[in-house]
């Protein structure tokens, strides 16, 4: 059977044929597209839209924050060890007991605290937005008032910082920390057991 490709009909047929492949796919990774925002917005909440606003594109933001992913997936993060889960709740007892009589000392040994925290489980020690940014892979509705409390530490340590000021940094650390710890986990489970 010969095909006559230059029948009008065929060509009609054949283009329709590349044009409909071409819609199909164009479609697909549209879609795919969309999914990803959606996921990359319900993981990272408000860190997905601090980055939209500071980078020159949606591509770009998102990428910042896929490349986020993949660098905790190559860090060794673990969970706390029961009897480091037990001294580091009583250094948080601690430091809350101070915040009364010295709220400046309180917050800023609540934010080494945390960083203490962070280091135990296997994050890097280094500048703060990069621990942010680390943190926001798997602790991201806390991220941003881990920032606002970070700020009010640095404020403190300056004498700059308001007695509320500090007492909602504490807020924030304490979210942070029990976040951290696993506080709800191991609540869940002694109700369980």
């Amino acid at each position: 059977m010969n095909i006559d490709y230059t029948n009008p009909a065929m060509l009609i047929g054949a283009t329709a044929v590349i044009l409909f492949i071409v819609f199909l796919t164009v479609a697909i990774i549209e879609r795919k597209r969309r999914e990803r925002t959606r996921n990359l917005r319900l993981r990272f909440g408000h860190e997905y839209d601090l980055l939209l606003r500071q980078m020159d594109s949606r591509r770009n933001a998102e990428a910042r924050l896929l490349a986020r992913e993949k660098r905790i997936e190559l860090l060794k993060i673990r969970d706390l060890k029961p009897n480091e889960r037990t001294q580091f709740l009583a250094a948080w007892d601690l430091v809350q007991s101070r915040f009364i009589d010295h709220p400046r000392g309180a917050v800023i040994e609540a934010d080494e605290l945390i960083n203490a925290v962070l280091r135990a489980r296997g994050f890097p020690s280094d500048r703060f937005e990069q621990r942010a940014a680390d943190l926001s892979v798997d602790h991201a509705p806390l991220v941003e008032s881990y920032r606002a409390a970070n700020e009010i530490a640095v404020r403190a340590g300056k004498n700059q910082a308001t007695t509320e000021e500090m007492r909602r940094a504490m807020l924030y650390y304490h979210a942070m920390f029990d976040d951290l710890l696993q506080i709800d986990a191991r609540l869940e489970h002694r109700a369980v057991a």
